[in-house]
């Protein structure tokens, strides 16, 4: 299957931080460690609606000296109002409007084609390792991840277990990583 290439898919960048309640301590420190470019996802689920907004605020303005792309779990129209990139979310996720870009969760060939039908400009496919976020949880592992991201029609980018070690043996070009980057 031919991967779309969208002028805004073309522009995802190889290496993305995921925000957590866990991280935010080392997150301005992190963001400041990442190469230029890079992409970082703001979720914050945890902060109160006043102090995540401050929070994205603060982030966003060391994101941006960087020329990473900011992205936001939210809506469209938060996005646009905080000055987002895109927005982050789940596979049946309306298409994010021009320039928005969006990047959809996936962990299941269902979920893949749920991504492709509503016009994901990327996906994070996960857990391809063990992790923090899911103990004891099921992998997809190296075998299973390649062969759902052959399904994907769009940028996947690796997330679950991922650090600069399990990339490398990953052999993927695009990961993103809570724990591994922060």
């Amino acid at each position: 299957m031919r991967k779309r290439q969208t002028p805004k898919s073309r522009n995802i960048p190889h290496l993305w931080l995921i925000s957590d309640a866990r991280n935010d301590a080392v997150l301005d420190s992190a963001l400041r460690r990442l190469p230029r470019g890079s992409g970082f996802v703001f979720r914050h689920y945890h902060l109160a609606p006043a102090e995540r907004r401050a929070r994205f605020r603060a982030l966003s303005r060391i994101a941006g000296k960087r020329g990473h792309l900011v992205i936001v779990a939210d809506t469209a129209a938060q996005a646009r109002r905080w000055g987002a990139d895109g927005i982050y979310g789940p596979p049946g996720a309306r298409p994010a409007p021009a320039p928005l870009l969006r990047i959809a969760t996936a962990h299941t060939l269902r979920e893949l084609g749920a991504c492709r039908r509503h016009g994901a400009d990327a996906i994070m496919l996960s857990p391809v390792f063990a992790t923090r976020s899911h103990p004891g949880g099921k992998t997809l592992g190296p075998l299973r991840f390649r062969l759902l991201a052959a399904h994907a029609g769009a940028p996947v980018i690796a997330l679950g277990g991922m650090t600069r070690r399990t990339a490398v043996r990953l052999g993927w070009p695009r990961w993103a990583a809570i724990d591994g980057l922060s």
